[in-house]
């Protein structure tokens, strides 16, 4: 079979790689769509290697068709042949074939296509993880949610939305407010015009402050905004990509009782990631078919195309996920 391997270069190349082999409690999924995320740029550049036991290629999420389970796999789920599917993978999307466990699968719901399907599993999962369980968000709650056009903030938002959520957003790129208008959040902060911090003051000083905070920026913007939270609300880091320090008031923190969480969903224990995948489609996917939250597709292209594909999301030209077809 063939998959995308990270040359001495860094070019990215379509070759032959080994057939996936199956564990006991596995499945092979031939992969029809794989959908790109950032942390597939830092695996490229070094800097976000997969778990151990998993393929060097890179790939979070897929969809595609069950072509072999293994006994275990059999044993302990309802999977068929011929099964439409979505993954969470730790890597190896970018190929055409999967080695999957049976847990890891989620069925794809019927009103999505292989495309949305394969932009599903590690945006929705990351999106509940930092909502639900790490965020305890409720209904009439308020989330920031940073980077309105980056391809999670295309679920976030409408999953947050969805379960009564109050919303406000940002962008840098006045070229993306409309996209992100369509996303339904209630405030969109244009950064090129407004700082954050100054909206949120504002927003606290109204009585509307922000319960929950998913930051993908961190840098000097996390320390300005950390002011202007809810007494007890909590601050979840993702990522660094505007720089890996800022400076925080620590009497801030503990006068306001506020949590700073670091989460990430790739270094998750495999049952956590399990019972997250359990929660997807016993929650969201109904809403889903009910066309409340939708993956947002801004791209799609063949996977022979997976140079440009990458320079999408380096140029941060990309409103929604970019998918590749198999």
């Amino acid at each position: 079979m063939k998959a995308v391997l990270i040359g001495k270069n860094k070019e990215l190349t379509w070759s032959e790689v080994p057939y996936p082999t199956m564990g006991n409690d596995d499945v092979i999924v031939k992969i029809e769509a794989c959908a790109l995320n950032r942390a597939d740029l830092m695996q490229r550049e070094g800097n976000y290697p997969p778990p151990p036991g998993c393929p060097e290629w890179m790939g979070l999420e897929i969809a595609g068709t069950i072509v072999e389970i293994a006994e275990g796999a059999k044993k302990k789920s309802n999977w068929k042949l011929g099964d439409k599917v979505c993954a969470l993978l730790g890597g190896g999307g970018y190929a055409e074939y999967a080695n999957v466990k049976y847990d890891m699968l989620m069925p794809i719901p019927k009103n999505c296509s292989m495309v949305e399907a394969a932009a599903m599993p590690e945006a929705f999962a990351t999106a509940y993880l930092n909502l639900f369980i790490e965020g305890k968000l409720k209904k009439g709650d308020t989330l920031l949610m940073h980077a309105g056009a980056s391809g999670l903030a295309s679920v976030v938002i409408p999953m947050a939305k969805a379960f009564g959520i109050r919303v406000i957003t940002s962008t840098r790129n006045e070229k993306h407010l409309e996209e992100i208008k369509n996303l339904g959040a209630d405030i969109i902060i244009n950064t090129s015009k407004e700082k954050t911090a100054d909206v949120l003051k504002r927003e606290l000083e109204a009585g509307r402050p922000v319960d929950v905070a998913i930051d993908c920026i961190g840098g000097s913007l996390m320390g300005e905004c950390l002011h202007y939270l809810k007494h007890g609300a909590r601050w979840i880091m993702i990522a660094s990509l505007g720089g890996d320090k800022t400076e925080i008031d620590l009497r801030n923190i503990f006068v306001r009782n506020v949590r700073i969480v670091g989460s990430t969903l790739r270094s998750r224990a495999p049952e956590v990631k399990a019972q997250i995948l359990a929660s997807l489609v016993s929650e969201v996917w109904e809403k889903v078919e009910q066309n409340l939250v939708k993956p947002t597709i801004y791209k799609v292209l063949p996977i022979t195309e997976v140079e440009e594909a990458h320079a999408i999301l380096e140029r941060n030209e990309n409103v929604g996920k970019v998918v590749m077809t198999v």
